[in-house]
């Protein structure tokens, strides 16, 4: 018989709908809560990558760490059944605590493989993105809804003997809070999938941290350019939040790839309607396919279920791009340097860019930059 007591957070007036906290309002078996942070040295040489992941409809909880240093990728994902304490955001060695909503969370791995402890404070208010839906055909295949923000970082991060110090200043943590529904694993194609290929998608989501303001860019569009989600949007402290119109992105890709070395970001302030430009150079990539989980990942995807207590370690070798195939139609998160009206920033430059894309001359899934 199913389990169906109430749990401890049915004793707060948080509730949206008549039901249990125990259950979400939709029985899609890809229902999803789940968050990413970003922690990287102003330098290029690491880039931590972190999540945590719940899928109430599949009893699925599952969480991951990837460290970039040099060409090699350090990963951690781990793996349980879903308990009744969603307060309790741990699987296996990893952790993360929310100290203070909104403000101060700390990021904990105690795997001897790669171990950190990293406390990550927020510089400016929490945005949100974009109400983000996308069908296949005539059916709800992504609804997510996102909040966006950047601090802060002090801590240590252990690997290999090695231990890097995290420190304020000279460091950058942002981070994505997400709900709602998207594809997980396991997904029948059927017809609709069948009658509705993918031709094209080109994706770029981008949250800058300067010292006195934030800024988040996001846009994806078709295989033709018709735009799907668009935002370029500044928050300063004291001010209300300034649209910046609509972005338009020139990338500088590596010869023979979807690699981008370098971007313009193409702005309006709406004072004066003045063109902006936001320049992006690249210092450190980290693939989601290639230990983090994200689709097309072929040795573990979130929200599968591996079984009780499950916890896998990997180190990839990142140097050979042929040895990572599926990299390449998964996307890329790529630590970022940024000038933007004299100031300079950091941040990620994620992109993402499979099958055609007239605007930037892509013809199908084998083209490459000249």
């Amino acid at each position: 018989m199913p389990d169906d007591r109430p749990v401890a957070l049915d004793e707060y007036p948080v509730h949206q709908v008549p039901l249990s906290m125990r259950h979400v309002a939709t029985g899609d078996r890809n229902a999803y809560d789940r968050c990413i942070f970003h922690v990287l040295d102003h330098q290029g040489g690491a880039l931590l990558i972190l999540g945590l992941g719940v899928y109430p409809n599949l009893g699925v909880i599952d969480a991951y760490a990837t460290l970039r240093l040099g060409d090699r990728l350090h990963a951690i994902r781990a793996s349980d059944a879903l308990g009744d304490d969603r307060m309790n955001l741990a699987v296996g060695p990893l952790r993360i605590t929310v100290e203070e909503p909104l403000r101060r969370l700390r990021l904990r791995s105690d795997d001897d493989s790669l171990s950190y402890d990293i406390t990550w404070t927020a510089d400016f208010p929490a945005l949100w993105e974009p109400h983000h839906i996308q069908r296949r055909g005539g059916r709800l295949t992504l609804e997510g809804r996102r909040f966006v923000q950047a601090g802060g970082v002090q801590g240590v991060i252990r690997v290999d003997g090695e231990e890097i110090p995290v420190s304020a200043g000279e460091w950058t943590g942002t981070r994505d809070r997400s709900w709602g529904v998207r594809p997980t694993p396991g997904e029948e194609g059927g017809r609709l999938a069948e009658e509705n290929p993918t031709e094209g998608f080109h994706w770029i989501w981008c949250p800058v941290r300067f010292d006195d303001r934030f800024l988040m860019v996001v846009v994806q569009e078709d295989a033709d350019g018709h735009r799907t989600l668009n935002d370029a949007t500044l928050v300063r402290e004291g001010h209300r939040d300034l649209q910046l119109g609509w972005p338009q992105v020139d990338i500088t890709y590596r010869s023979g790839t979807r690699e981008p070395t370098s971007a313009v970001v193409h702005l309006t302030d709406p004072v004066g309607r003045k063109p902006l430009e936001l320049g992006v150079q690249v210092l450190a990539s980290s693939p989601l396919a290639v230990g983090a989980g994200y689709p097309p990942a072929d040795d573990w995807q979130h929200g599968t279920w591996r079984g009780r207590d499950w916890t896998d370690r990997r180190v990839y070798d990142l140097s050979d791009p042929a040895a990572h195939p599926l990299a390449a139609y998964g996307v890329v998160d790529h630590a970022a340097r940024f000038t933007l009206d004299g100031q300079v920033g950091h941040g990620i430059f994620e992109h993402g860019s499979f099958g055609r894309h007239d605007p930037s001359g892509f013809t199908g899934f084998d083209s490459v930059a000249p």
